[in-house]
């Protein structure tokens, strides 16, 4: 996969999240989970959010990306830099956050239950 942006992120934030659900895949019904692809043009961030009904499964399929989240017992912030292949976990109901780094754009994608 190259790293051009397939959804050109055009916004404030430069990043963009395609949503690939049951509505785009219906293979995916009754399987309780989706599939979004994560494009991050130079510097891109996808803000702090919280997933309350599951877990995120991150793999970064292109480039170097930052993410981060706060536990939940302390609300201490954890962080750590992500390679081409390196996957992580964003626990159900975690405050977490990617960010792009570096000066090239970045592909990730993500499993999602619900």
């Amino acid at each position: 996969m190259t790293s051009n942006l397939c959804c050109k992120p055009r916004n404030k934030v430069r990043s963009n999240v395609t949503l690939v659900n049951v509505g785009k895949l219906p293979g995916l019904n009754t399987l309780s989970i989706s599939l979004p692809r994560l494009d991050f043009k130079a510097f891109g961030l996808n803000p702090p959010h919280i997933r309350p009904c599951g877990t995120e499964l991150f793999v970064v399929i292109e480039g170097t990306l930052l993410v981060g989240l706060v536990t939940s017992n302390l609300n201490k912030l954890f962080t750590k830099v992500l390679d081409k292949r390196d996957v992580f976990v964003f626990p159900i109901g975690l405050i977490h956050f990617q960010f792009n780094i570096g000066k090239t754009n970045i592909v990730a994608s993500a499993g999602l239950s619900s």
